[in-house]
C-alpha cells in the first residue's frame, strides 16, 4: 500500500494550495480518507476526513469554511483544497486511510499513512 502526498509549497497568507494524495495497493473506494497535519513542536492533529463514497465529510473547527476535501475514486486520489491560508496552517500535511467509519478524528484509527508534504504560509 502506498499513499503519495503532493502539492505542498510556500504561499502567502490569504493564498490557496491544493494537496493531492494518490493511493495504490488497496480498495480505495472502501476506505475513508483523512488529512492530518503536524506543526513544528506540536502533535499531529486532525484536519478533515471523507467517506469512501464521498458523501460524508468532517472538518476540524480551525479549517471549516476554508478547506475542502474531495476524492476521485476513478483516480484513487483524495484532494485537499486549502483557501484563505493563514500562517498557523503551516505544517507537514499527511494523508491517511482507514477502514473504520467512526472515531475518524483520531490518528490511531488510520491504517495507512503517506509521507507528508510541507505547507508553509508566510505572513
Amino acid at each position: 500500500v502506498q499513499l503519495q502526498a503532493s502539492g505542498g509549497g510556500l504561499v502567502q497568507a490569504g493564498g490557496s494550495l491544493r494537496l493531492s494524495c494518490a493511493v495504490s495497493g488497496l480498495g480505495f473506494r472502501w476506505y475513508t480518507m483523512g488529512w492530518f497535519r503536524q506543526a513544528p513542536g506540536k502533535e499531529r492533529e486532525f484536519v478533515t476526513s471523507i467517506s469512501g463514497s464521498g458523501g460524508s465529510t468532517s472538518y476540524a473547527e480551525s479549517v471549516k469554511g476554508r478547506f475542502t476535501i474531495s476524492r476521485d475514486n476513478a483516480k484513487n486520489t483524495v484532494y485537499l483544497q486549502m483557501n484563505s491560508l493563514k500562517p498557523e496552517d503551516t505544517a507537514v500535511y499527511y494523508c491517511a486511510a482507514t477502514g473504520a467509519d467512526y472515531g475518524l478524528g483520531s490518528q490511531g484509527r488510520y491504517d495507512y499513512w503517506g509521507q507528508g508534504t510541507q505547507v508553509t504560509v508566510s505572513s
